[in-house]
Parts: C-alpha cells; structure tokens; sequence
C-alpha cells in the first residue's frame, strides 16, 4: 500500500514529548508532522473509542496520539480537533490510495462476576436477597469508519451492535473544518458526543459498574414510602421521563471554536430534546449544550487544562393519545409531547498533569423540574410537600501511566442530594458512592491492530436503592480482551 511521506520518526523520546503535552504544536510544525502521527480516532461510543484505521495509513504506532488506547493525549486532541487533516493541499481523499479504507473493528471478549447485595425477588419473604453470577462473556461489536469527504470536510459514522448482534447507529456525523481558513469556526451535523473533554466514550473502565460516569448519568430516585403517602395527581408514574445522560450521544447541531494549538476551545451545541434516539419520538424542543475550556503552562509540568460546561434540556410531560383499534388502554403518540419542563447539568474540571500521574477532579451540579422526576402532566396539581429535586456530583480521577503499554486508573465518585423531591424523605435518600480501580496492559498497539488486557473492579453503593428502600450495594470484577483491527 502507497505510503505518503513522512518528516519524523514515532521514537519513545517523541511519544513521550507529545504524551506530556510538551510537543510545540505551532501551527507550522503541526502542519509539518501530523501525518507523521495519525491518531486511532477517538469513536463515539461506549464499548469503542478508538481504532488503528489511520495509523495503518502510515505504519507508525498508535502511541503517537494516545497516552494509554483509547484515551487521546494532547497531540492526538488537537488533530482531532483539525478535522483529521496535515493542513495542506493533499488533506483531500483524491491524494490517498484507493486501496485504503479507514474502517476497523472493536471487540472485547471477558470474564465477569456480578454482585447485587440486593436483588428483588419473589422467593426472599423480605423481597429482596443477594445475588452473584459469574461467567464468560462478549461485548457488543463496533465496526467504525472515519475520514476526510474533501478538504475540510470530515465524517465519522458508527453502527453499534449490543451483545445480541441488535445493531443501531451510535454516533454519525459530517463536520465542515476550518471555515475561512480559520480554527475558529467549524460546524458539525448528526449525532454525536457532547464536546465534553472528560470523554466518557474514550474512557478506560469497561466494566457494568464502572464503565459508565455516574455523575453523567445520575437521575434522582423516588422514596417510594413517601410517593405512597402523598395525594397522587392523575398521570403520576413516579418515574423520571426524562431518561437523560450527559454521556449519551445527541443529536443536533454543534458549533466549535479552537486556536491552533487547542489551549482554547468553546462550542455549543443545538441539540433535539430525545436523549439522542431517532424519529422525533418526544416533542418539538431543543436543548443546549455550552462549554469552554483554556489549557495553561504551569513551569515545567507542561498545559493543564481548566474548563466548565452547561446543559440546559427540557422534556414533554404531556402526549396526545389514542386508542388502539383493537381497544384497550390509550397510548401515547410518538412526537406530540408537550407540556416541557426543564432540567440542567452544570459542571467544572481541571486536567492536571505531573510528570507520569494525571490528576482530573470534576464537579457536576444538577436539576429537575418534579413534574419530570415524578411524571406529573404539566397541567395537574402538585402533591404537598414536593420540590424540584437537585443533587450534587464529585469526581476524582487518577491516571498512572507507567510506560506507554501500562498505566493505572484508580477513581471515585459520589453523589449527594441537595434537595429531595419529598420534603419529607431522609437528607441522604439516593445518595451513592462508587469506587473503580483498574489497569491496562497493551502487549502491542501498532498501525495494524491493538490489544489491552483490562482487568478491573468497581463497587458503588447507594441509599434506598433497592425495591424495599433499603441501601444497595453493586460490585463488579472483570478482566476483559480490548482488541481493535
């Protein structure tokens, strides 16, 4: 396969130098050796963040823009960031040889064992009793294409699968780079990850309990023995309707700003109020999505990174109903919700790095309209006594990266409620803590394929969880097969 040119050599110096955030990346030097390093694009999804389909491009290692596969350094960031491009006239696919096709494949085969300390069931006389289960498992498949449709035109499009072989689109989308030759304006269309640089779609944990940020995904819980004393309103479900994770894929329109070397970003995004799923199933609305962030060199330790982000969203509590023909109780219509009422998820982080340890502390705040939390109709008198429910998310992660084939993740979250939807529910009702440790060790990753053995372990507990009101507590072991062709 034809190879373009290249002006560098991916040595461990280099690898390291980009790793550390210390490769200076003006603008002319970027343009000069981004082909030299072209990343494993960071794909939008939750099992799969990354392939070698570009880096078989150039037979270089996938090192040059990861600091541990799947997870994006610095340098791999701000190409990313350029629309997968060197910069000059042959960014276009008419330059590139027909027999490549930036396309691969993601699959994770695994051990796990499962604990659930309280499991709802019908034959405990409390209702609920432990229960562990164990065994060899699969992920669900990713199969990813990503690229350049012209100069300054970039796509990604991902069909996802569950472990079913149930496949559905994750993430796709097409991006029109550097509008008027300028970083600062560049547009994107379809479903997509939220422009979020703590990236829930490239982190490192896998498993059910931890391969997921809770504090993106977070919904209050209804104290059931208060919901049950309270006067019911017609409609009410106790249900949250909103079903809404900060990490899930949306669908919209983003618009990005960066500098050329990508210690200030900003964008916003005009996002359909439907958590990412297709076909306008819930009303008319939009939500908004808003974030900034400016990296800053701190002596010798090379640019940390500071940033804030806002989500403003809305949800129906009303749908238009029929009947079906054959009879029977009324269904909503798809598409007429209406009735919206608010929710919001507001956060800080910083990136900071020293030498082989990273250190990312995040802080979420949240609220809900109790409409939403309970799924009262908009129209319908509240209950006495309820509120619109906030709560609180508090992050800290840690990365060791030994070498670029080992590094460490250690990270805690909790989660605590600032006001409860029931006045009259206990302060801590909902509350949870969740612990995740794990490594990765990558025998290769290099321009053809890659492998990480994941083992890992995540524990959360939370209060009132379970179907009887008491705490609940999860744990989950699991060493995964991370490979990527």
């Amino acid at each position: 396969m034809p190879r373009q040119a290249i002006t560098i050599s991916p040595d461990e110096e280099l690898s390291a130098r980009i790793k550390r955030g210390r490769f200076p990346l003006r603008r002319g030097r970027f343009c000069a050796t981004a082909m030299a390093i072209l990343l494993l694009l960071a794909a939008e999804s939750q099992t799969a963040s990354a392939i070698p389909a570009f880096a078989k491009k150039t037979g270089l290692r996938c090192s040059a823009c990861h600091e541990a596969w799947p997870k994006l350094n610095a340098f791999g960031q701000n190409f990313r960031d350029n629309g997968y491009q060197i910069g000059n006239e042959r960014d276009s696919p008419r330059y590139i040889s027909p027999l490549y096709w930036p396309a691969g494949v993601r699959y994770t085969p695994q051990w796990h064992r499962e604990r659930n300390s309280a499991q709802a069931t019908n034959q405990s006389a409390s209702g609920v009793q432990p229960l562990s289960t164990q065994g060899f498992d699969l992920s669900g498949i990713d199969l990813w294409t990503a690229g350049i449709l012209e100069k300054n035109i970039s796509f990604l499009v991902l069909p996802s699968s569950d472990e079913y072989g149930n496949f559905h689109f994750e993430s796709g989308w097409v991006r029109f780079d550097n509008l008027h030759q300028k970083p600062w304006l560049n547009v994107k269309a379809g479903k997509f990850e939220l422009d979020e640089m703590i990236s829930e779609k490239r982190m490192l944990t896998l498993s059910q309990v931890g391969g997921i940020y809770q504090i993106y995904h977070y919904l209050p819980l209804v104290d059931p023995q208060a919901f049950a004393a309270s006067t019911q309103a017609a409609g009410e479900t106790g249900v949250s309707t909103t079903g809404f994770g900060l990490g899930d894929n949306q669908l919209g329109l983003e618009f990005a700003s960066h500098s050329h070397d990508d210690y200030t970003r900003f964008s916003a995004a005009l996002l359909t109020s439907s958590d990412g799923n297709v076909n306008l199933p819930t009303s008319k609305a939009y939500d908004t999505f808003l974030a900034a962030s400016r990296q800053i060199n701190i002596n010798s330790l090379g640019p940390e990174t500071f940033g804030a982000f806002s989500y403003i969203g809305q949800s129906p509590t009303r749908y238009l109903t029929q009947t079906p023909s054959g009879g029977g109780a009324p269904v909503n219509i798809a598409g007429s919700g209406y009735g919206n009422k608010t929710f919001t998820r507001t956060g800080g982080f910083v990136m900071f790095s020293a030498k082989k340890l990273d250190v990312v502390p995040m802080f979420t705040h949240a609220t809900e309209s109790v409409n939403i939390a309970l799924g009262i109709p908009s129209n319908d008198t509240l209950p006495a006594g309820v509120r619109n429910p906030s709560w609180n998310g508090r992050m800290l992660e840690l990365y060791y990266t030994q070498n670029l084939q080992f590094i460490v993740i250690a990270r805690y979250e909790d989660i605590r409620n600032s006001r409860q939807i029931f006045a009259s529910s206990a302060g801590n009702f909902g509350d949870m803590d969740v612990e995740t440790i794990a490594f990765r060790w990558m025998p290769f990753m290099h321009s053809r394929a890659g492998l990480a053995i994941a083992p890992e372990y995540s524990k959360s507990h939370q209060i009132g969880a379970s179907a009887i009101g008491s705490n609940q507590t999860l744990t989950s072991a699991f060493i995964g097969l991370d490979f990527a062709f």
